[in-house]
């Protein structure tokens, strides 16, 4: 299995995303230029990572201009066609920007920045990381300032109809509460996927939590996920 992780003008996760898939779950791994075109080294058994940051300085919207690069009509090929693709923070943005997932990202509901450990917990039976973390509450690092996921009433009823959100936001103890979420985001909402399952979005960053000198590796269990869907 590879894993291709994309860089983008403004990307600042991808090296730490390259770091931990690399060295900490011993992956193949290579980096991806936005302005290419070909992904014909990359099968259905392997995975393309859109990183966290700030791509094009996140002017318009955070991944607006993202979802034009030339690179990113390939990921949507690639996903159509049951690749795996994870987007994390800014990748997350730039999924629903191009279509591949739905809803949109806001500004976080008190209009800051925030940087710091929250928890996570995986409810749903059957989505793409179920099988490694289902039940487990995570602490994963957040930082985003339009991480507030929205959806309308009808896109939300899908997304729980179909099992699609995969992680919310809970307090230490596994709980959903308000104020374990730390944007803002409808439903308490972390993460989600598409309903082929094979596209996945989330705004805490797993691959900064990897490293037991980071005294954290809850993110290992999410980023394994991924090695496992062979």
């Amino acid at each position: 299995m590879k894993f291709g992780v994309i860089v983008f003008p403004g990307s600042n996760c991808d090296r730490d995303m390259y770091n931990a898939l690399r060295y900490d779950l011993q992956q193949d791994v290579v980096m991806l230029w936005h302005k290419d075109r070909d992904l014909s080294m990359f099968d259905k058994n392997d995975c393309i990572v859109l990183p966290g940051g700030f791509s094009y300085g996140d002017y318009l919207r955070c991944g607006a201009l993202a979802r034009f690069s030339p690179l990113m009509e390939q990921v949507v090929n690639f996903a159509n066609a049951g690749g795996k693709v994870l987007g994390v923070c800014n990748g997350f943005q730039i999924l629903c920007e191009s279509g591949l997932l739905p809803g949109a990202l806001l500004q976080n509901d008190h209009q800051k920045f925030v940087c710091k450990n929250v928890f996570i917990k995986n409810e749903a039976s059957r989505d793409i990381v179920s099988h490694s973390v289902m039940g487990r509450t995570l602490r994963i690092p957040v930082a985003h300032g339009e991480g507030r996921y929205y959806a309308d009433a009808a896109t939300m009823q899908q997304l729980k109809d179909n099992d699609q959100i995969v992680f919310r936001y809970v307090n230490e103890h596994g709980e959903h509460h308000i104020d374990a979420n730390p944007n803002g985001a409808m439903e308490n909402i972390a993460g989600i996927c598409n309903a082929g399952r094979n596209v996945f979005g989330m705004m805490p960053h797993p691959e900064r939590a990897c490293s037991k000198e980071l005294s954290n590796t809850d993110g290992v269990s999410v980023l394994s996920a991924f090695t496992a869907m062979i």
